[in-house]
């Protein structure tokens, strides 16, 4: 008998839905809005996010269908084990492994890294120097301590993890919304960014980015055992999150375009954080965003968690790596010593300072791309 007979089937329709979500949207519409719109205008944005979110839907179109079809724990390694045979799933696996475990390091160095926008100084505590960066034992302790906290959270079960995503998606959520709406019902800045930048090169510039950007509803197939709804489903709520994912990005490129100027645009580090400055002309506003900002970071740790100790347990369990990595925990049903392990990488991530961010993207961007 395959051990995955001792997953639980515990998370529901909304559940299901946070995940993806939360794991699409993350830090980057918060520092990254500028540059869509420096490179393709306001309007040039949009048209990109809608163009790119409906290339991106064919591809959560497969997955919906092969995720309905096969509800089995790993996602793309059982799909690609199915059709292409062992080697294939073996290349396949390993790639997804390695994106998503560097996403979870990532976030360990991205969450401290973030805290200084809203606790400017708080670094104490020299402890060493890598690739010219000081590392401060209290940057290291908040990174530390939000691995600590994500790794025991998805050890003891994955329903707590979901409540989780919950509500860290809500205030994700909320950010977001107070940006879009207060700048559909605010008259803008006087100067605003252009409509359009390059015509169709300054599209396709940002149409490039947006399969990494929505990176994250992949996480559904890898948890598909843990699912309690009827698998055709999934696929339906799957394409949902891929649809609110792109309202919520084209919300905020909106929000940013029309709140601040081309001129404002190449001076700032976090448009959007500026942009809700603007919108609600008080610095609590941005206080605010980056809080959603902190939970966009939250959301995809905890997603990728998941997903990653999924795939990590489902190669286990086809002999591709030791078969440690398969053990079942008897109480609470998660694959524990897969979470252990992503945990321990996790951990150890923010040792090595905030250099760390450029190495984690550019080692598991490779992943993501296979």
């Amino acid at each position: 008998m395959s051990q995955k007979d001792g997953f639980v089937k515990v998370l529901g329709r909304l559940d299901v839905l946070v995940l993806a979500f939360g794991a699409m949207i993350g830090w980057g519409w918060v520092v990254l809005a500028n540059g869509w719109v420096q490179s393709a205008g306001v309007l040039g944005s949009l048209i990109a996010f809608v163009i790119g979110a409906i290339m991106v839907l064919f591809v959560g179109l497969t997955y919906a269908e092969l995720t309905s079809a096969m509800p089995e724990t790993g996602g793309e390694h059982v799909y690609t084990h199915r059709a292409m045979g062992l080697r294939w799933s073996f290349i396949a696996s390993w790639a997804i492994a390695l994106g998503y475990i560097s996403v979870v390091a990532f976030e360990a160095v991205a969450l401290p890294t973030v805290l200084e926008y809203l606790v400017p100084n708080y670094k104490v505590g020299h402890m060493w120097t890598v690739a010219g960066w000081d590392v401060h034992a209290s940057w290291v302790a908040v990174g530390m301590l939000g691995a600590f906290f994500i790794t025991w959270l998805n050890y003891v079960g994955v329903k707590t993890a979901a409540v989780f995503q919950l509500i860290c998606t809500v205030v994700l959520g909320l950010a977001g919304v107070l940006l879009i709406t207060g700048s559909l019902v605010t008259s803008g800045t006087p100067s605003p960014a252009p409509l359009l930048v390059d015509g169709w090169s300054g599209i396709f510039a940002v149409m490039v980015m947006i399969p990494f950007l929505f990176v994250g509803f992949d996480v559904i197939p890898q948890a598909a055992e843990e699912i309690n709804i009827p698998h055709k489903q999934i696929g339906n709520i799957l394409i949902l999150s891929v649809i609110l994912a792109a309202l919520f990005y084209i919300g905020v490129t909106y929000g940013v375009g029309h709140s601040l100027g081309a001129e404002e645009l190449k001076n700032t580090k976090l448009a959007s954080v500026d942009a809700m400055a603007a919108v609600f002309g008080s610095p609590l506003a941005a206080k605010i965003l980056i809080l959603g900002g902190i939970g966009g970071i939250l959301t995809s740790w905890n997603a990728f968690m998941i997903g990653g100790s999924r795939i990590l347990y489902a190669m286990a369990d086809s002999n591709m790596i030791p078969k440690w990595v398969a053990v079942m925990h008897p109480k609470y049903k998660t694959p524990s010593n897969a979470i252990l392990f992503i945990g321990v990488l996790s951990i150890l991530a923010p040792l090595f300072g905030r250099k760390m961010l450029v190495w984690l993207v550019d080692a598991g961007g490779a992943g993501m791309a296979v």
